[in-house]
């Protein structure tokens, strides 16, 4: 997917959830209590920040690989892969848990 698609991907999921809204002109992202939660990178690459528990059941169900953004890898983070980018009630989901674990921190 070319990252203009993606962009329109990511603005649709988000456009669906009261919760929060889309930040950035070049380099999308969605943040909450003062941490950011999910990235489309310059890569055309969708991360979304996940809790450790989270993250295991992600990693059970499509491999948790790493997210980076300008070369550096983002803690916390998975890559979100084609496949899921195709199923977007369950991608939405792990946006809301990303929400959800970002305002479980002390906020910034």
């Amino acid at each position: 997917m070319n990252r203009e698609d993606l962009v329109i991907l990511f603005d649709d999921i988000i456009s669906e959830n009261p919760n929060f809204e889309r930040k950035g002109k070049t380099m999308p992202y969605t943040s909450a209590n003062g941490h950011m939660f999910s990235q489309v990178n310059k890569d055309a690459e969708l991360g979304i920040r996940l809790s450790p528990e989270d993250t295991k059941v992600f990693d059970e169900a499509f491999g948790a690989q790493p997210f980076l953004s300008y070369g550096a890898t983002m803690r916390e983070y998975v890559l979100i892969p084609q496949k899921l980018l195709e199923n977007l009630p369950l991608l939405g989901s792990y946006l809301q848990k990303g929400y959800e674990y970002v305002m479980s921190l002390p906020p910034k």
